[in-house]
Parts: structure tokens; sequence; C-alpha cells
């Protein structure tokens, strides 16, 4: 197969689904609201452009977005380590003495 097996690139390619929402929630939550956000839009050729990035209902909406990657990435992780303890568990009651 490989060097890692399916369960481990499962796990692998979960975590790293967890990192980018956790990552692009707290940039997209942030972002709008820095003055780095104001001096980039401003150099943008098109003032309906830049009129339109710096009205705080878009602001508003980029940072739901941003909220919704945070939540999503927590459920995930939520899921997840719920699986883990779950097979933990099955998994030590199988092992115990008494298991049959």
């Amino acid at each position: 197969m490989g060097i890692l097996g399916p369960v481990a690139w499962g796990t692998t390619f979960r975590v790293l689904f967890i990192l980018y929402c956790v990552e692009a929630g707290v940039f997209l939550l942030l972002s709008p609201w820095s003055p780095r956000w104001d001096q980039s839009v401003v150099q943008l050729a098109d003032i309906r452009l830049v009129t339109f990035l710096l009205h705080p209902a878009v602001r508003g909406a980029i940072t739901g977005f941003g909220l919704v990657h945070l939540v999503w990435g927590a459920h995930d992780l939520d899921l997840w380590l719920s699986e883990r303890r779950r097979a933990l568990a099955e998994r030590s009651r199988a092992e115990s003495p008494g298991a049959q």
C-alpha cells in the first residue's frame, strides 16, 4: 500500500482539514477589520470594488464566513475525538480479561 495505511491517511487528511478550518477561520474573522485590509483594498484600481470591500456589511459577511470555518473545524475536531474515544473504549473492552 505505501508507508501509511488507509487509516493513517484518513487521520492525516482529517487533521489537515481541521487545521485549515482553524487557520482560514481566524484569518477571515480578523483580516477584514485590520489596518492591513484597508491598505490592501485601497490599492485596487476599481473604485467600486474598493467601496464594496470597505463597506462594513461586506466586512461582516467575510467575518461570518470565517466564523463558519471555525465552527466547522470545531465540529470536525469533536467528531474525530469522539470516534477515537469510542474506538479506544471498544479496544480496552476487547482486551480486558473477562471479555468474551
